[in-house]
C-alpha cells in the first residue's frame, strides 16, 4: 500500500489552476490520511475562487485513485485571508481598490494599444476602471481614446480627468501639444508621475491600469515606489529578440515584490482576410514558453489584426466600437484572467464577473 509520502509525491503532478507550479509547492497539501476505508487528503487553499478549488479538488481525487485507492476523500480548511495593506512606503490611493501595471521590455510591441483595450475590457466587464498613461516621453493613450480636451482642477491643486468610454483618464498627452517633444530630466519626471497617481481625482475605481513606458528606468521605478501594485502584466511579441527584454521585465517586478499576473502575446500569429489561412509572422509560442519559464500565467495571444490598429488611430479602440468583435472578445477573455489572478492577491475585494 503506498505511504502518505508516496501520495504526495504523487499530488506534485497536480497543478495550480493557471500556473505551472504544483499544490504542494504552493504548500496546500496540509495533511494526508490513509485509514481502512480510503485516503482523506486535507487542503489549504490559498483562494476563494470556487472553480479553481473544485478544480484542484477534482485533480486530487483523479491523482490518488490512479494510485489504486477506490475512495478517496478531500477536505479543505478556508482559505487564508491576508490583511490588505500595501507594502511598506508605498500608501494607497484613496479609493483605488487594486492597480495593475502594463508593461513592456521593449518598445513596438503594442503595449499601449493592449493598456487601453484591457481596460475598456475591464469596463465592459463591469468595473469602475481608470487608466493612467505612464509613458511621459511618448503618449500615445489621448490619441486612442480620440481625447484632446485639457484636464481641469477644481481647486488649483487636484487634477480632474478626463472620462471617456465609461473609463477616467489621464496622460500627458492631454497637457501639451500633440507632437511636443518632451525633454525632461528624471526628478521632472519622478514628480509628474507622483501627480498622476496622488493628485488625480480618481475618484472610487475598481481597478487603476497603468500603462508603463517600455523598458526597466527612472518611470517604472518611480511607480514601483510610490503605487501599491496589485500586480504586473507583460506584453511581448512572440520573436526571440522581444523575450529577452521580457525576462528584464518580469525580474523588474520581482525585484520591486509585485506580483506578474501574467504574459500576453500580442500579434502572434495573422490571419489572411482573403483565403483565411493562417500566418506566424513573427514565430509563434514564444511568450508561452517564456511564463512556463518563470512559473508565471499564460494570459493569452492576441492576433495582429488591421481592425485594432484602424481604431484606435480613429480614437475608438475595438473593445469600445465593437465588443462582440472576435478580438475584443479576446481582449475580454485575458481581462477575466488578470481578474481571477488578482482574486488569489492580498487586496481589497472586486465585484464580483458573470
Amino acid at each position: 500500500m503506498p505511504t502518505p509520502q508516496e501520495i504526495l509525491e504523487q499530488l506534485k503532478q497536480v497543478k495550480y489552476p493557471g500556473y505551472t507550479r504544483d499544490i504542494v509547492s504552493f504548500g496546500m497539501v496540509k495533511d494526508i490520511e490513509i485509514a481502512s476505508a480510503g485516503v482523506t487528503v486535507t487542503l489549504a487553499p490559498t483562494t476563494a475562487n470556487e472553480e479553481a478549488v473544485e478544480q484542484i479538488r477534482r485533480d486530487v481525487v483523479a491523482a490518488v485513485q490512479a494510485m489504486g485507492f477506490a475512495n478517496v476523500e478531500v477536505a479543505t480548511t478556508a482559505p487564508a485571508q491576508p490583511p490588505a495593506r500595501a507594502p511598506q512606503g508605498r500608501a494607497d490611493i484613496p479609493g483605488v481598490r487594486r492597480i495593475v501595471a502594463v508593461a513592456s521590455g521593449k518598445g513596438g510591441v503594442g503595449k499601449s494599444t493592449v493598456a487601453v483595450n484591457l481596460a475598456l475590457a475591464f469596463q465592459h466587464l463591469g468595473l469602475r476602471v481608470g487608466l493612467l498613461d505612464a509613458d511621459v516621453y511618448g503618449p500615445s493613450v489621448a490619441l486612442m481614446l480620440g481625447l484632446t480636451d485639457r484636464p481641469k482642477s477644481a481647486d488649483d491643486k487636484r487634477i480632474i480627468p478626463l472620462e471617456k468610454f465609461g473609463i477616467k483618464v489621464i496622460s500627458m498627452g492631454l497637457l501639451v501639444a500633440q507632437g511636443t517633444p518632451i525633454i525632461w530630466r528624471g526628478p521632472m519626471l519622478n514628480k509628474l508621475l507622483t501627480q498622476f497617481l496622488r493628485e488625480v481625482e480618481w475618484g472610487e475605481l475598481d481597478v487603476l491600469v497603468l500603462d508603463l513606458p517600455p523598458g526597466t528606468g527612472d518611470a517604472q521605478l518611480t511607480i514601483a515606489q510610490q503605487a501599491p501594485l496589485s500586480g504586473g502584466v507583460i506584453v511581448t511579441t512572440p520573436q526571440d529578440v522581444a523575450l529577452l527584454d521580457v525576462k528584464r521585465g518580469i525580474t523588474m517586478f520581482q525585484q520591486v515584490n509585485a506580483p506578474v499576473l501574467g504574459v500576453i502575446e500580442n500579434m502572434s500569429f495573422h490571419i489572411c482576410p482573403g483565403c483565411g489561412d493562417r500566418a506566424d509572422l513573427f514565430g509563434h509560442g514564444g511568450g508561452q514558453r517564456v511564463a512556463q519559464q518563470f512559473e508565471v500565467p499564460f494570459l493569452g495571444e492576441l492576433p495582429l489584426v488591421r481592425e485594432i490598429r484602424e481604431r484606435s488611430d480613429t480614437g475608438h479602440p475595438l473593445v469600445a466600437a465593437n465588443p462582440e468583435h472576435p478580438q475584443s472578445q479576446a481582449f475580454i477573455a485575458i481581462a477575466r484572467r488578470v481578474l481571477e489572478q488578482l482574486e488569489q492577491r492580498p487586496g481589497a475585494a472586486l465585484p464580483t464577473i458573470h
